[in-house]
């Protein structure tokens, strides 16, 4: 063997070492799905369903039920079945046919009680929740594994590069010729230029529309997100919502469904689009007309139909407040009425609804004037036991200003303001994935809630914070000065 094709050899081998020894810059490749938390008030129960990831497909999908205190024993039964176009292939059940089934007991014990499903693709799905007398159905995506265009680049390069090097080593060895040996070593060579800059120019790459996000998700685009033909620029914003409400002849002191129809504001058509922001696809503000508030999250029976049930005490005008987030369309707060007539002869007994401050929960209000930021602080019992709700430590309803004394729902319906404001829990060094779930009681008991009040005032507050699965609501009227009357 010449002295150049000894050397020619050297060098390939030398480079089959790097190849060895090193390990490629990998791209981010999309998200393979996440734990989804969605409260809903199934008649008498008020549940927060956790659905966890579903990795790998087809495989098992473990689903939770948090029941909370007061919720009644009982068997649900949950089913899961693919939705959305493209969701059959193959040898695959068609869209809508039921995948799993499974029956939960619930006990009289509030907590979480454990199910185990199956799904058999990626793609969007639907959970059916059915008690027996209503079926609530809560859509989620199963995330498919997703090598980008710049993972196959870099892939492919450093497998061509290591095939051609391999070549490179038999025809410099055999060859009688050393130039011969040339020709695989600069395809090789081409390929591993290939591949160095697919992993360089990754971070550089604009990601593609998220399904479920931006675009109304499908099995195609969740398995290939990357078509040419989505390009960045497009605007996927969408226009907001209608919501109507409907109490049917609600009556005072008996159970009455409120039913929510959620249309798109353009066309009038059901908007099926919502996606779970703070924990669930609706959160559901009412306001009586003595005051008493109402934090619940209607159910989805069908595309742009939402139901709740709730027994009104008293007859009159009771606020409506829905915040919901629309797919392209960011979150809003749209707001609606509904009344209830007298009691009637016969009806059972009304039931008083808790009211005040409990004895073992303090509020501190350090209100200040308007336009400046107040700091409200609620303690909660005398240990470190409140348990994130809807992925928050603590949460404020602020309606205002408003006159003194009631009727409150009638004055909330046309009140200026409407917040609702959060308290986040104190972040774990070394943690990850966020807000850990309600079985984790180890928050508080203090909650501080930051809030500048737009306007002066009488403002109507209401502190939440849950604990024991129970979620405590404390009710606050506060007098807001003016920039003004502060400075004199």
């Amino acid at each position: 063997m010449g002295r150049g094709r000894r050397a020619l050899v050297v060098a390939l081998c030398s480079v089959l070492l790097c190849l060895s020894g090193a390990t490629p810059a990998l791209a981010d490749g999309m998200p393979a799905g996440s734990d989804l938390h969605v409260a809903q008030s199934l008649g008498e129960r008020e549940l927060t369903v956790v659905i966890r990831r579903a990795e790998p497909v087809p495989g098992p999908l473990r689903v939770e039920l948090v029941t909370h205190a007061g919720s009644p024993p009982g068997t649900l039964t949950l089913r899961v079945a693919p939705t959305g176009a493209g969701a059959a292939g193959g040898e695959l059940p068609p869209t809508g046919t039921v995948v799993s089934e499974e029956r939960v007991a619930l006990g009289d014990r509030p907590g979480p009680y454990a199910s185990t499903l199956r799904v058999d693709r990626p793609g969007p799905w639907e959970l059916a929740i059915d008690d027996g007398q209503r079926v609530a159905r809560v859509p989620f995506l199963v995330a498919a594994r997703i090598v980008t265009p710049w993972e196959k680049a870099t892939y492919g390069g450093f497998v061509a590069a290591g095939a051609l090097l391999l070549v490179s080593l038999v025809v410099a060895v055999r060859a009688k010729r050393g130039w011969a040996a040339l020709v695989p070593a600069g395809g090789m060579v081409a390929a591993l230029a290939v591949a160095v800059t697919g992993a360089l120019l990754s971070a550089a790459m604009p990601p593609p529309a998220e399904p479920g996000r931006l675009l109304d998700p499908t099995a195609g685009n969740i398995t290939d997100p990357y078509p040419g033909r989505r390009l960045s620029t497009v605007d996927y914003s969408r226009p907001p919502v209608n919501v109507t409400a409907n109490a049917g002849d609600a009556s005072a002191g008996r159970p009455a469904e409120l039913a929510l129809t959620v249309t798109d504001g353009a066309t009038g058509r059901p908007a099926d689009d919502l996606l779970v922001h703070d924990s669930a696809l609706v959160h559901l503000i009412v306001i009586g007309p003595s005051g008493n508030l109402w934090h619940l999250h209607p159910i989805r029976t069908a595309p742009g139909d939402y139901r709740v049930r709730l027994t009104p005490p008293e007859p009159g005008v009771y606020a409506v407040a829905a915040e919901l987030s629309r797919r392209g369309g960011g979150v809003q707060l749209v707001r609606t009425t509904f009344r209830v007539a007298e009691r009637h002869e016969g009806s059972p007994p009304i039931e008083k609804r808790p009211e005040g401050t409990p004895h073992d929960t303090t509020v501190e209000t350090g209100v200040r004037a308007a336009g400046t930021a107040s700091t409200i602080t609620a303690r909660f019992g005398g240990a470190a036991d409140l348990q994130p709700w809807l992925g928050m430590l603590g949460h404020l309803i602020v309606i205002g200003p408003l006159p003194d004394g009631p009727p409150v729902g009638e004055a909330a319906a046309g009140a200026p303001i409407w917040a609702h404001v959060h308290a986040m829990a104190p972040t774990t060094p070394g943690a990850t994935g966020g807000m850990p779930d309600e079985t984790v009681a180890a928050y508080g008991p203090g909650v501080r809630f930051t809030y500048t009040f737009p306007l002066p005032g009488r403002y109507r507050l209401w502190l939440q914070a849950e604990r024991g699965y129970a979620v405590t609501t404390v009710p606050l009227t506060v007098d807001v000065p003016d920039t003004e009357g502060a400075r004199r």
